[in-house]
Formats: C-alpha cells, structure tokens, sequence
C-alpha cells in the first residue's frame, strides 16, 4: 500500500512540474540612445579664441 500511495504522489508531483511546458526564451532588445554634446556652444570655441588672437595681434 505504501508503494502505491508513494507512486501516486509521485506522478502528481511529477505531472504538476511539466504542466507549463517549456518557456520560450527571449532576449531582450538593447536601446540605442544618441550621444550629446555637453556643451551648445562647442563650435564657437575655437574660431572666438582665434578672433581674440587676431585682435590682440592686431593691436600691438
């Protein structure tokens, strides 16, 4: 009696772990986000310390 009362819980153990089924495994997307410039004024850098230059050039 206790074989069979061990092998019907067994099998309802048994039955309850594959009632899902398999997941299907998923990867998830990687986002693609667009780098900024920390500074609005990156372009002007430059050129105004080139015109300073001149300018202090010129003076002399």
């Amino acid at each position: 009696m206790k074989k069979i009362a061990l092998a019907a819980a067994l099998s309802l153990a048994a039955s309850t772990a594959f009632a899902g089924g398999a997941k299907e495994v998923t990867m998830p997307t990687p986002e693609v986000v667009a780098k900024t410039t920390s500074s609005s004024a990156g372009g002007l850098v430059v050129p105004l310390l080139l015109l300073l230059v001149l300018a202090a050039a010129a003076s002399n």
